[in-house]
């Protein structure tokens, strides 16, 4: 079902929203496109994408705002915010809200259609999912619905933080590097900051922890990474 994927173009300039759009249309993606964040979450309901390419600077709410409402409202939808060259901190706030991927304006549509097909790759949107269910203490991951639960409570967890967490199940008691944990919850292929990895933890730490402050399941290594805490053996069923 390769080229079957949605994706929503949000950008207010014309000129570049059309440019996107032909690009991608060329690419064999269905396209529906806004030119405003209040329009963005609209379509997001009737056109449920896979992904949405997110301007940060647009009228009225601004992208930040409609990341965030996002993923509120569907968390299973990957986001790739546009933003300047310059705006360091725009790249580190897309992040904190959840955002998997940005792309620094100017950009070459072949990059901007490169970053698309890696972050659904990592999404697993054409890839059949496994019957696989890990249990550890109070987590159980079912993985054939991508969902995880603590205490058997679904965690309301964004695609990333999905991959995250399965990746930390999975290798319970092993320090995992900054750079091996971008490779297996990026890919290889991304080219962002390590510092990436970070603001994922802190988000993912967040929701599953009782203390964030004082984690009791995702621990620092310093100077290299992160290790999962395991309690009991990882049960597969």
């Amino acid at each position: 079902m390769e080229g079957q994927e949605r994706i929503l173009v949000v950008e207010d300039e014309e000129s570049i929203r059309r440019f996107i759009l032909i690009n991608l249309e060329r690419n064999s993606f269905q396209v529906m496109e806004a030119a405003s964040g209040e329009e963005a979450l609209a379509r997001a309901k009737t056109f449920q994408p896979h992904l949405v390419v997110l301007d940060i600077m647009l009228p009225g709410m601004d992208g930040f705002e409609v990341c965030r409402r996002l993923r509120v409202e569907s968390p299973g939808i990957a986001v790739i915010m546009l933003t300047a060259r310059s705006q360091d901190m725009d790249k580190v706030m897309g992040l904190e809200l959840g955002a998997d991927d940005y792309v620094i304006k100017p950009f070459n549509p072949l990059e901007l259609v490169a970053r698309i097909r890696a972050v659904l790759r990592r999404m697993q949107i054409v890839q059949p999912a496994s019957s696989q269910i890990l249990c550890q203490g109070p987590f159980r991951l079912d993985d054939k619905a991508r969902r995880i639960y603590k205490n058997n409570r679904k965690l309301d967890l964004t695609p990333r933080e999905y991959c995250l967490l399965k990746i930390f199940l999975e290798n319970g008691n092993r320090a995992l590097s900054r750079d091996r944990l971008l490779n297996l919850a990026w890919g290889e292929d991304f080219v962002g900051d390590p510092k990436t990895v970070d603001v994922h933890i802190r988000r993912l730490r967040e929701k599953i922890e009782d203390s964030p402050a004082k984690p009791a399941y995702i621990e620092t290594v310093w100077g290299l990474g992160y290790r999962w805490r395991k309690e009991d053996k990882i049960a597969g069923h």
